[in-house]
């Protein structure tokens, strides 16, 4: 079993808490709500402009030239991936000016912070392990919701969100997912003392609960 697994099973629920949150739901169903979609949206471009600060300051603590160019690798992944955002927001009448001059919310603000402050307290692994929430979930999450997408295709009908779907459920986004799995395991050596584990566990514990509630943020929004 990989560490990302069994940093899962540790936390339990709270892995389905974020996987499986009411804003995933009705985002596969196509009944969320577009503003609300639209504000999650705007807040996650501008996580993801943190998350690729996060990944070249991965690159800046690695020491061995393959961590590095897995660290491009991911911050170039992630540079495609706004570029989904920017995308969707144009056709909204965003500017990009206006995407860029955009306020981060509070919980965009706490756990952009937790995962870099993460990464300059701790080692490479420790950064690895507050990215993955991210980088490695949104990939399950995408094949989670492609067969809602698919059924919508089938049906003559085109799925709201599925141009989102199709992002973190291609061949792309799941190729990077599993380098990040591969690249924990790589760092550990195959293994982890006890009390290491429990370390990266609530590191773990900690960026999936964020993540959670920055769906929540969002459904927040329409409130």
């Amino acid at each position: 079993m990989t560490l990302f697994a069994d940093l899962k099973k540790a936390i339990g629920t709270e892995w389905t808490d974020y996987t499986e949150h009411e804003f995933v739901r009705k985002l596969g169903e196509g009944t969320l709500p577009l503003p609300v979609f639209q504000d999650y949206l705007v807040q996650d471009y501008h996580f993801l402009v943190q998350f690729a600060r996060a990944n070249a300051l991965a690159a800046y603590k690695s020491r061995k030239l393959a961590d590095i160019k897995d660290a491009t690798g991911a911050l170039q992944a992630i540079l495609h991936e706004t570029e989904l955002h920017r995308r969707l927001t144009a056709r909204w009448g965003i500017t990009e000016e206006e995407l860029d001059a955009a306020a981060e919310k509070q919980t965009t603000v706490a756990y952009t912070r937790y995962v870099l402050d993460t990464g300059m307290s701790g080692d490479l692994l420790d950064m690895h392990v507050a990215l993955s929430p991210c980088s490695i979930g949104y990939a399950e999450i995408g094949v989670a919701l492609e067969p809602q997408r698919t059924r919508a295709l089938d049906a003559g009908e085109e799925h709201p969100y599925g141009e989102w779907i199709a992002e973190y459920s291609g061949t792309e986004f799941q190729t990077a997912a599993r380098a990040a799995t591969e690249r924990l395991d790589a760092l550990t050596a195959g293994s982890v003392t006890a009390e290491r584990f429990d370390s990266l566990v609530e590191i773990f514990r900690a960026a999936t609960r964020l993540e959670a509630a920055f769906w929540q943020q969002a459904l927040d929004s329409a409130d």
